[in-house]
């Protein structure tokens, strides 16, 4: 601790101003070799025997110096630090101006309850002083900057009103660390069990409706007689990464490690969870590697590393996920977020444009407190981290926030006097001004046409408008469940594929939508390659009453590219057709035109003439109502039909 560190220093030197002080000031022999004693007994972690000796020498000489700011020290490290305030100030009485850094120290208790104008001035007393270190007078520096953003930031307080999330989440135990799945449904989170170990467990719930979850139950398959702690999942809760820490081999978890904490992955088939395994080299090193986040695409990674636990500066670090499925080499994130204190608690919001922290290196109001960064697309860096402001942050210390996907809710742990005992769950409304980017997400099964069996098949999410892709990932193997999620303001193309069946596309037009939306739930149909056999093409675009493609139907026309030349002996003619509107024999000629646009483009990727034919129907096969917009837009399609197989 700084302020045993700061005594062992000042009275092991007999060049400090406060011993100078002390051989002047004090001629008490039998005072000072109670003192003597006192500090000894300090220094080996005998604090009473320090505390009955202090108060021996203070009976003794009421103006020795050194006894009323070792009293002080010691209080202040048995958690009494009004008491230590008052020695604090006793001592500054009698000699203002003995040790400068007096000021500092009891300045730092000053902010540690929350005193910010007290704290202020000791601060700016202290850096009055010319001959203070220059590592002091930066450390003070910077707390004065905090006391004036606390000060101003509690004269405008947001509206904070914290609720516990209950007894069927919370117990007697610590809870804290809670994660997410995109659909808000999942809870997991990390218990502390009161073993003579103070195991941690995983321990996970549903939720029933916005303001109840149920009855909160060990995770099994991942839990081991040693600790899991600091877990993320994925937004479809089908991966989980998280921190073990006993990596002994079989002597231990049996989840062997690279260093002192390190990164696991897991996967999840139906109800049960895969055996996890060490996430490896470049992410794991010979450091501390911790508090995971996983981006809602799966593609980035966000942990905390470390040279050792609680030991040396934490920063943020960030992996990407390359197209071979390997890791990249992680990389510290930039100064706006990393600063030369600690920053912990890492969380990307399922927007994946904002980043939540904790850290006690940016200006804020106490141990450590809770900011955000949005991504900045110019810069393609993260911005300048911001306070989420007070009431959510205090004088004490904020860490471990989780964002809902709504973007709304937030979850934390806290140790509030109205808990269950210890660290409790709690959710609040975010201010309007904290949250993220509105996001939604596309639910629902993946089965067979014909037997109706879940089926696992490959999730392509591409951004319509840069031709990128989002998302890559798989439905349940059992369930055939799926869940991607859906940034607002963006277009997406969507492809569906599975060997041995027709792919199925469709497509999120969510560029205009500002604001919160239903979730798309929609069950898909995957059909078997079979003759007659049809797929619309929902991704086919031309201008109005044009037969030219778009560049934006090309995303779609290459997957379909792939699915023939993944099916050599597959042969399809290109069907298209219009809505009602206009003319019939115009409709028959346009639809006719643009099939053969479709049927042009795929030759010259050199896929067999032979197995390609193309036809317009114009207006003589509606799938939906003519009489309205949303009828003739499923009316005016392009389809595939399988002609041989």
């Amino acid at each position: 601790m700084l302020l045993r560190f700061f005594f062992l220093v000042l009275f092991f030197s007999s060049q400090t101003p406060l011993i100078q002080a002390q051989e002047i000031d004090n001629q008490s022999r039998r005072a000072e070799k109670k003192f003597t004693e006192a500090r000894n007994a300090y220094t080996l972690g005998n604090y009473r025997q320090a505390e009955i000796l202090l108060e021996k020498v203070l009976k003794a000489d009421k103006n020795f110096l050194a006894a009323y700011f070792l009293m002080a020290t010691l209080k202040n490290e048995s958690h009494q630090p009004l008491e230590a305030i008052a020695y604090y100030k006793k001592g500054l009485a009698i000699n203002p101006d003995a040790v400068p850094t007096a000021y500092y120290y009891l300045a730092e208790i000053y902010f540690s309850e929350g005193m910010y104008k007290e704290a202020l001035q000791a601060y700016q007393k202290c850096i009055s002083y010319p001959n203070i270190s220059p590592r002091v007078r930066d450390n003070a520096e910077f707390y004065v900057e905090n006391c004036e953003f606390a000060l101003e930031a509690i004269k405008n307080p947001s509206l904070f009103e914290p609720k516990n999330l209950g007894a069927q989440i919370n117990t007697q135990y610590p809870e804290y660390f809670p994660t997410l799945t995109v659909d808000n449904q999942h809870l997991l989170f990390t218990r502390r069990l009161n073993t003579p170990y103070e195991q941690e467990d995983f321990y996970e719930s549903k939720q029933i409706n916005d303001s109840s979850w149920t009855e909160s139950l060990p995770i099994d398959e991942l839990n081991t007689a040693f600790n899991e702690g600091a877990a993320s999942l994925s937004a479809d809760g089908k991966t989980i990464v998280f921190t073990s820490c006993e990596n002994y081999g079989d002597y231990g978890s049996g989840r062997k490690g690279y260093g002192s904490c390190d990164l696991f992955i897991a996967q999840k088939t139906g109800h049960q969870w895969s055996k996890a395994i060490n996430i490896g080299s470049p992410i794991n090193t010979a450091q501390w590697e911790s508090q995971p986040s996983l981006s809602a695409d799966g593609k980035s990674l966000y942990f905390i590393r470390a040279p050792k636990k609680g030991q040396g500066q934490s920063d943020i670090y960030r992996s990407d996920l390359d197209e071979n499925g390997q890791w990249s080499k992680p990389v510290p994130l930039n100064a706006y977020i990393n600063t030369t204190k600690n920053e912990e608690a890492v969380f990307i919001h399922p927007d994946n444009k904002t980043l939540y922290f904790s850290s006690n290196g940016h200006i804020g109001m106490g141990k450590s407190d809770l900011y955000l960064s949005r991504w900045d697309e110019e810069k393609r860096d993260w911005g300048k981290a911001i306070n989420l402001g007070y009431p959510i942050n205090t004088h004490k210390e904020e860490s471990s926030i989780l964002v809902a996907p709504n973007g709304k809710q937030a979850y934390f742990a806290s140790d509030r006097s109205e808990g269950f005992g210890n660290l409790d769950l709690y959710s609040f409304q975010l201010p309007q001004n904290m949250q993220p980017q509105k996001i939604t997400y596309f639910k629902g099964i993946v089965f067979d046409d014909q037997t109706k069996k879940p089926l696992q098949a490959k999730f392509e999410l591409i951004d319509l408008d840069k031709n990128r892709q989002m998302i890559l990932s798989e439905s349940d193997e059992k369930e055939g469940s799926f869940l991607l999620t859906l940034l607002l303001g963006k277009n997406y193309v969507l492809n569906v594929s599975k060997s041995g069946y027709l792919f199925y596309s469709d497509q999120f037009f969510l560029e205009d939508r500002k604001t919160q939306t239903n979730p798309y739930l929609k069950n898909i149909a995957l059909k078997p390659i079979a003759i007659n056999e049809k797929v619309v093409l929902k991704n086919i675009f031309f201008e109005t009453n044009k037969s030219e493609l778009q560049t934006s139907s090309e995303i779609e026309l290459k997957k379909l590219i792939v699915f023939l030349n993944q099916n050599p002996k597959v042969y399809i003619e290109i069907e298209g057709h219009t809505d009602s509107v206009g003319n019939s024999e115009y409709n028959q000629i346009l639809s006719q035109a643009r099939a053969k646009s479709v049927y042009d483009y795929i030759i010259k990727q050199h896929i067999d003439p032979k197995r390609l034919t193309y036809k317009g129907f114009g207006d003589t096969c509606p799938v939906a109502d003519n009489k309205n917009e949303t009828g003739r837009a499923q009316n005016r399609r392009t389809e595939i039909r399988i002609t041989k197989i």
